[in-house]
This record gives structure tokens, C-alpha cells and sequence, in this order.
């Protein structure tokens, strides 16, 4: 009896070499915001709250300003309550805006333009609409409408890595051709007025913005981003509902819930699926030099802080764009990404992680050299 090679692990006669795999690269990255940006200080005195307890969460949250569209005011000069409807009309509007620029920043990174985008992911959680982001963009834009497109809706503040994962490997799979994820939250229609602590917290963090990425793959692209190596994902299923939209029967419309142990509970997880990604790589976690945390909130840093044993320095981009924007979503960690680069201080080999965190409790996580 002949045994094939392939039993006896030899190379057969006559086989190619395989290829090593091609890696994605960032190969550019956009941001944007809506107009108006406002202290907590002046949020707290335009809807005229008074309350001591609800005034200390807003001006203890670690956030300087927001860049948010606020609610009309009424003939006495209060804020109204936009109903649901407002609201996803609202969503819309911001949102295509936001992420129409934050995609030509992108491309523009990329030395690359619109018309040269032929696959599109976008990601929200902030409304619902249909037909997706995704079409809204390529019709306004005037972009090739075969464009190859995906809209994430409603994974909350983690989704930008699932979305980039997806993409990614739409990029690796078809080398040379450019790929864009934007993730485009409008918080400002997201939002419940009452008198709770429960409503304080979220109105306190959350602001509006838009941030996305080009891909490439292949040996020919020039992109000078780094390399997308792998991802890890864990889901605390004990916890899948600390974070999560209601529907409020009382205001007619959704209210977003975020359990007070929340923090504490990412935190005890980060190690965790930190470690499963970086052992894929075999890599130490002293081996990272950048970390590029969601901007979750002060706590939430904090705990992943120091369950990781990162320094104050290690998430500075972090802790600046919590202050200077808020919790942005889906696309926080893009901020802090383009942040990094613009201090130029990346260099070849360079390892970096992103993180994100958001509903399931999930926590997602990516590897990349540049």
C-alpha cells in the first residue's frame, strides 16, 4: 500500500508554495462631528435642572464638553421632549450628515476617493431606519450604487470592531480594492427627559459623532496604517442585560438603561479575552505599546485600567476623548486611534490593541501592527 503525502505530513510532488496571507491594513482614517458643542455646566442650566444629585453625576462624569443638538424651546424658553418619532427623523438627518464627512476624511487619508469605495459597512445604534445608512450615504454621496454594503444596527458601543472585523475580511478577500466602515451614532436622539438617576447617567455621558476607516489589502497598496492581525470577542452572558434599549410606556419612546455595576463587570472580563488575543499572536501584554480604549466612561476606563495594569498614560487618548466629546459610541475608538497618529509616535513593528465594550455585555478587541 502507497501512502499519500498528505498522510505522511510531506510536501507533495510537484506542490506550490502557499502564499502567505494578506493582511488588511488601516490605510486611512476620518472623524466628524455635529455643530454644537456644550460644557456640562451649560447642558445642566439650559434644561434648567436643579437637582444637586443630577447636577453632580453630569459635572463628576471626567467630561468637559459634548457636541450635541439639543431639543427646541418652547415659548417659555424650556426644552421640549421631541416624540419618537422627532427623534428617528432626527437620527437620520445627523447621522448621514456626520458620516458623509467622516468617510471623505477617510478616503482623503487614504490618498483615495469616493468613487473608489467598493464595499460599505455602517454601523448605529442611536435609530432605526430602513432602507439602512448604508444606501442613504451611496445615494447622497453619489458613489457607485454596486458598492458592496452592510448596515450594523443596534450592537451598541462595541459594534464598530464587529463591523470591522467584517469588513476587514471583505478587504482580505478581495486584495487592491478599498473597503470603509464608519460608525455614525446621533446620541442626541437617543434620549429620555424624567427625573431618575437612571435617565441622569445616560444624558450625562453620551454625545454625537461619526468616525470611520479605509482598508486595503494586498501586497501592492501603499497604505502606511498598520496591519490587521486578529480579533477576540467575549460575551459576559450573566450580564447581557446591564446594558440595553427599553421601551418607556410612560414617554412613548426608547430609554436606554446602563446598570450601575457595569464597570466593575468589564473590568473583571478585560483580562481575559485581552490575553486570548494576544496568546493567538503569542505575544506578552508588555509587548503592546498602544492601547485604544472606548471612551465607556471614567469608571469603565478605570476598571479596564487597572485589571490590565495599564498606566494613566497608556489611555490617554482614552481619557481626552471622553473629555473633549463624551462617550461616542460605536466609533470612540476611532477618535483615540486618529489621536495617536497625529502625535506621530507609532513605529514600525509597534504592536496596538483596540477595545471596544457595549451590550451583551460584550467586549470586543482587535490586534494590529504598524
Amino acid at each position: 500500500m502507497t501512502l499519500s503525502p498528505e498522510l505522511l505530513d510531506l510536501p507533495a510532488p510537484h506542490a506550490q508554495a502557499v502564499a502567505p496571507p494578506r493582511h488588511t491594513r488601516i490605510a486611512g482614517v476620518g472623524t466628524a462631528v455635529t455643530p454644537e458643542s456644550y460644557t456640562q455646566r451649560e447642558v445642566l442650566d439650559l434644561f434648567r435642572i436643579t437637582d444637586p444629585k443630577i447636577r453632580s453625576v453630569f459635572l463628576n462624569s471626567a467630561i468637559t464638553r459634548r457636541h450635541l443638538t439639543l431639543p427646541p424651546v418652547d415659548a417659555d424658553g424650556n426644552r421640549v421632549s421631541e416624540p419618537q418619532g422627532e427623534l428617528l427623523a432626527k437620527h437620520t438627518r445627523l447621522a448621514v450628515d456626520m458620516a458623509l464627512r467622516a468617510i471623505q476624511s477617510s478616503v482623503d487619508d487614504a490618498g483615495a476617493g469616493l468613487d473608489d469605495i467598493e464595499y460599505l459597512c455602517c454601523v448605529t445604534s442611536t435609530g432605526f431606519l430602513t432602507p439602512g445608512l448604508s444606501a442613504l450615504i451611496i445615494r447622497a454621496a453619489g458613489m457607485d450604487p454596486s458598492c458592496h454594503r452592510v448596515d450594523v444596527v443596534g450592537m451598541g458601543c462595541n459594534a464598530g470592531l464587529n463591523a470591522l472585523n467584517g469588513t476587514a475580511a471583505w478587504a482580505r478577500g478581495n486584495p487592491g480594492r478599498l473597503a470603509v466602515m464608519v460608525c455614525a451614532e446621533a446620541c442626541s436622539a437617543a434620549y429620555t427627559f424624567d427625573s431618575t438617576m437612571r435617565t441622569a447617567v445616560v444624558n450625562s455621558l453620551f454625545g454625537d459623532g461619526a468616525a470611520a476607516v479605509a482598508l486595503r489589502a494586498g501586497d501592492h497598496t501603499q497604505a502606511a496604517g498598520p496591519r490587521v492581525l486578529g480579533f477576540a470577542s467575549h460575551i459576559i452572558t450573566d450580564a447581557i442585560g446591564a446594558m440595553r434599549y427599553d421601551w418607556d410606556t410612560d414617554q412613548n419612546r426608547f430609554s436606554f438603561f446602563l446598570d450601575p455595576d457595569i464597570p466593575y463587570v468589564v473590568g473583571a472580563h478585560a483580562e481575559r479575552v485581552v490575553d486570548r488575543l494576544l496568546s493567538g499572536a503569542g505575544l506578552p501584554r508588555s509587548a503592546v505599546r498602544h492601547w485604544l480604549i472606548h471612551s465607556g466612561g471614567k469608571k469603565v476606563i478605570d476598571a479596564v485600567r487597572v485589571n490590565l495594569g495599564l498606566t494613566r498614560h497608556d489611555v490617554r487618548h482614552t481619557t481626552g476623548v471622553l473629555a473633549d466629546y463624551g462617550n461616542l459610541s460605536s466609533g470612540s475608538f476611532l477618535f483615540s486611534y486618529e489621536r495617536l497618529l497625529r502625535e506621530q509616535v507609532a513605529e514600525p513593528g509597534d504592536h496596538g490593541v483596540l477595545m471596544t465594550m457595549g451590550p451583551g455585555s460584550t467586549i470586543e478587541t482587535a490586534l494590529v501592527q504598524w
